[in-house]
């Protein structure tokens, strides 16, 4: 049997996102020793896939519009997100999320990231929706860099297989990397910022059914390390039910758009945040589409106006109206086709109906996307080109261009956008915590040198609405940091 070597740190940090970055860095200001642990070759996590944006109140962005707002109003307005789920909410750990978010968006940009913003989003009462610049990466560059700098040992290709307890104190980890079998002892705690659990199936035929197991995460990662080894110890999830998701997005390009490839650096967030205050609209709006018709999710109404969802045989698998994304996973390759007429194209080439959008930045239409996603958009005179342009049987699509559930398809050009998939984007099912950020056992009590932040660490917190996810992995990350990193003197008799 190989023997595990053993290192010995303050703090052990699992997950190399938002989080974990924010924690580790917290804890080594503190002046103890911190290693971080990461499964991937890099660091990133679902962060690095976001789309970028974070909500806080009192930033230097509210103030030079003149806004005047406050963590009490960010924290009565959130609820208005959950709607009546609201009552599920962690009311304490939500205004821990509201009060530090002004710091904490001071930090980020101490830390060099830059934003755009404040965008409005209703029932925010204030604009508060601010978004990174250039893109999310560079959360993962700049905090990257400091934690760096401050001399955290960041270790990637590193995955962690289970928690230490002895004595029922967590004592660190056992991981596995190229050098073979390793364990890191923590003298504070354990912080596990690994993620959620999108891509987990089994977390997801238990919590939600066995058909959103199906569904894969965004992020292919999020596998639900921290919870599953945290439960192995007694701990619990909450809300594990609740998911943003399943819903169709367009596949990813094969090649990064020009916005995902831009680099993180500080000049240049600075330059395209000059820009977006200065420059016309209309001279943004096409940088803008690059963006908008990368990452985001086709509209529903557009199944609402007629267009049908048919997989790449050109069938119709069910009542578009009706949950489309949950039978995606069920068909050919797990993907599919929105098909529309010529009068359903003019009509999502123009306010009021739209293709997809990020709220407060721009709405992208039908012909942005011929424009910009060349992979996604097809277009033939009639349906038998149509379907042999995707492959598909010319009898089995016109059939199903003539039972649509709203009406038959009209007359074309006909175009069709996809491949589509379903997706998870992220899961509110996180470990229980206490204020603390110290998971909790099966009776209620804390489990010893064990803490837990982001999605990980979720505690019942909701956080629904653009930029929640991301400020509760900053806050909670640091303070869960911090507090590991002050057990050291008396975690160990």
């Amino acid at each position: 049997m190989m023997q595990r070597m053993e290192e010995v740190f303050d703090v052990v940090v699992v997950g190399g996102g938002g989080a974990g970055l924010a924690a580790a860095i917290e804890a080594r200001a503190t002046g103890r020793s911190v290693v971080l642990l990461e499964k991937n070759p890099a660091l990133g996590g679902s962060t690095a896939w976001s789309i970028g944006s974070v909500s806080a109140t009192q930033t230097p962005h509210q103030r030079r519009r003149g806004i005047k707002d406050n963590p009490a109003d960010h924290w009565a307005d959130m609820p208005g997100f959950a709607g009546d789920q609201a009552g599920r909410d962690n009311d304490e750990l939500r205004k821990i999320l509201c009060d530090e978010m002004p710091d904490t968006f001071q930090w980020l940009l101490d830390s060099g990231v830059r934003f755009m913003g404040p965008m409005p989003e209703p029932p925010h009462r204030q604009p508060r929706m601010h978004n990174v610049l250039p893109n999310s990466r560079s959360f993962i560059y700049h905090l990257g860099r400091r934690a760096r700098r401050a001399g955290v040992d960041i270790r990637t290709d590193m995955r962690v297989s289970s928690i230490v307890q002895q004595d029922g104190r967590i004592i660190g980890v056992d991981a596995e990397g190229d050098s073979g079998l390793l364990r890191f002892t923590a003298r504070g705690g354990v912080v596990l910022a690994a993620g959620d659990f999108t891509n987990g199936p089994e977390f997801k035929a238990r919590f939600m059914g066995p058909q959103e197991a199906k569904v894969e995460g965004v992020n292919l990662t999020a596998t639900g390390d921290g919870q599953r080894m945290a439960e192995a110890l007694g701990a619990r999830i909450i809300n594990g039910d609740l998911a943003l998701g399943p819903e169709i997005r367009f596949i990813a390009p094969i090649r990064e758009t020009l916005v995902r490839r831009l680099p993180p650096w500080r000049w240049l967030a600075v330059s395209m945040a000059w820009s977006l205050d200065h420059l016309p609209a209309a001279w943004l709006r096409p940088f803008m589409m690059k963006f908008l018709t990368t990452t985001l999710a086709p509209s529903p109404t557009l199944f609402d106006a007629g267009a049908i969802l048919v997989n790449r045989r050109g069938e119709r698998f069910g009542n578009e109206l009706d949950k489309p994304a949950w039978r995606l996973p069920d068909q050919p390759d797990k993907v599919g086709f929105i098909v529309i007429d010529q009068a359903l194209a003019q009509r999502f080439s123009a306010w009021p109906d739209f293709v997809s959008t990020a709220p407060g930045i721009a709405y992208a239409y039908v012909p942005d996307y011929r424009q910009n996603r060349p992979d996604v958009y097809t277009q033939a005179p009639t349906l038998d080109a149509l379907a042999l342009k995707l492959g598909m049987n010319p009898a089995t699509l016109a059939r199903s261009a003539a039972s649509g559930s709203v009406r038959p398809l009209g007359a074309g050009p006909y175009v069709a956008l996809g491949p589509v998939r379903s997706v998870f984007v992220h899961s509110e099912g996180g470990l229980v915590v206490d204020t603390q950020h110290r998971v909790l056992g099966a009776d209620d009590q804390p489990l010893p040198g064990l803490y837990a932040a982001g999605s990980t660490g979720q505690g019942g917190l909701l956080l629904k609405g653009h930029g929640h996810h991301l400020a509760w992995a900053f806050v909670s990350g640091r303070r869960a940091g911090r507090l590991a990193a002050q057990a050291v003197d008396t975690s160990r008799a």
